[in-house]
């Protein structure tokens, strides 16, 4: 009686070990040839998906460029800019660990390039503020795909955004920035308006945008 083989996922290697007739080898061959092809496929898309995210952090690095302004003219350091939206449509498509990946390439090249004024300090809040928002978005979104989870997933990181910003200046831009803690709690209303404007426009146009670039994206 021919020996039953069981094939968990694409594993075969454990096959070797079985002596088989030429008839039985037939489905082994066939197997194996599909676990081979398998993997060069998983290769290819890996490699496909590294560089569809590297076009976003570079269109993110160039919409950093070429947008940025004031939000409140009271505190015209605080700028917007639609660097996000590249990540967040990365992060719907790809998943909140890709989102985080894309967040913090994007924030170290921005921070060394178009934003190397603000130095480590922009680097550290780009990367709290950006990953709060990924983080939170693209796990929701995960688990809910479709229009009222993208909706609810992208409010969820408005507000995530918004509230980390708050804890994060107040921690470290005194420590960088050498001003007391009290200057920036009389900014505070500020802070979470900003946070709240800019994540609420990048949020909106990512969820006009997403549908329109998915299809591309996960071809």
């Amino acid at each position: 009686m021919a020996p039953e083989i069981y094939f968990p996922g694409f594993s075969v290697a454990c096959i070797a070990a079985v002596p088989l007739k030429p008839v039985q080898q037939i489905p082994v061959i066939i197997i194996s040839s599909l676990s081979r092809r398998n993997l060069k496929m998983n290769h290819k898309h890996k490699t496909v998906v590294l560089a569809k995210m590297g076009m976003l952090v570079a269109i993110s690095i160039v919409l950093v460029a070429i947008i940025h302004f004031p939000i409140f003219p009271a505190v015209a350091f605080m700028e917007y800019d639609p660097a996000d939206i590249p990540i967040l449509i990365g992060t719907f498509a790809f998943g909140p660990v890709a989102g985080i990946i894309l967040t913090v390439v994007t924030s170290v090249i921005q921070g060394v390039t178009v934003s190397a004024g603000s130095g480590v300090y922009g680097i550290i809040m780009h990367i709290i503020a950006t990953g709060v928002l990924v983080i939170v978005a693209g796990t929701i979104y995960k688990f809910n795909k479709t229009r009222k989870g993208a909706v609810i997933a992208l409010i969820a990181g408005i507000l995530a955004m918004t509230a980390a910003m708050m804890g994060a200046n107040m921690i470290i831009t005194p420590i960088f920035m050498g001003v007391p803690r009290s200057v920036v709690w009389d900014l505070m209303p500020f802070i979470a308006a900003f946070n709240l404007v800019k994540a609420g426009v990048n949020a909106f146009v990512t969820f006009l945008l997403y549908k329109r670039v998915s299809a591309f994206l996960h071809r």
